[in-house]
């Protein structure tokens, strides 16, 4: 066995891997690997997920935003290539997902090899579009319920995802918004990046959950948009009416997640008031 370590801002993390399944270069460099975990995909030398702990990720990057809007019938994705965001999404019975990936490589590898969509990429439900997220956002005319911003930490094909730019098109055109906003211990650059550049939108909260497959394991999102005020009764009232299996996410947890560190609450007000 061999050993797959991904180093970041001084920091490293080791995962021992079986073999290799699918290698490619193109707009991104694709690896996916076969671990003790499950199947991991790589993009640029950054793990993006790993089977046995992506719930984590996508059922808090989903059912925050999702159950926060009392009827979210129609969701635009942004990135989200491997699918599991869509599979979250689709929980909720949306009447409408379009997702907007810009790289088709990602998509039908994720597709073959990984398969954490359950055929989510393939539901009648959502519409497939392959092209440069800020583009669309840019000339989108539609209004949106939700949109979920699932992107890689900032890479040549990720870097306008992050941009004043993309988050101000996001705001006209979705009632909320929620995004990955990257590890606040280790990459506090980025984290910052994203809270001042996401000020068009009306309301912004950050909250946390624990990935062990990202640099430091404390993982933050912001949920962004002009009413973000559901209760606790609400959320939970909503939960049980959809029917929402999980494995990760609780309506607990989501109110929990909202409740940050000291430090980290002193970062946060600096950006957010």
């Amino acid at each position: 066995m061999e050993w797959f370590v991904e180093e970041s801002n001084g920091y490293g993390l080791m995962i021992k891997v079986k073999k290799k399944l699918y290698e490619h270069k193109g707009l991104q460099y694709i690896e996916i690997y076969e671990t003790e975990f499950g199947k991991m995909l790589v993009l640029d030398g950054r793990i993006q997920l790993i089977e046995k702990f992506e719930s984590s990720y996508h059922e808090m990057l989903v059912h925050v935003p999702m159950l926060t809007h009392p009827k979210p019938r129609k969701v635009l994705i942004i990135g989200g290539g491997d699918g599991g965001t869509a599979r979250e999404v689709l929980k909720h019975e949306p009447d409408e997902i379009v997702m907007v990936e810009i790289d088709r490589n990602v998509v039908d590898a994720c597709r073959k090899f990984i398969g954490v969509d359950k055929g989510a990429l393939k539901d009648p439900h959502l519409t497939l579009l392959i092209e440069d997220g800020i583009e669309y956002v840019r000339s989108c005319k539609e209004k949106f319920d939700v949109l979920i911003v699932d992107g890689t930490d900032p890479s040549p094909a990720s870097k306008s995802l992050f941009s004043e730019e993309f988050y101000s098109a996001c705001a006209r055109i979705s009632d909320i918004c929620s995004m990955q906003s990257q590890s606040p211990i280790l990459q506090k650059r980025e984290f910052q990046l994203i809270l001042a550049n996401t000020s068009p939108f009306a309301k912004r909260r950050v909250y946390l959950s624990y990935i062990p497959m990202y640099p430091g394991g404390m993982w933050s999102f912001l949920l962004a948009g002009d009413n973000l005020d559901a209760s606790i009764d609400e959320i939970k009232k909503r939960f049980e009416e959809r029917e929402i299996e999980t494995e990760y996410y609780t309506p607990l947890l989501h109110l929990a997640a909202f409740t940050l560190p000291k430090w980290l609450e002193k970062i946060v007000n600096e950006y957010i008031k």
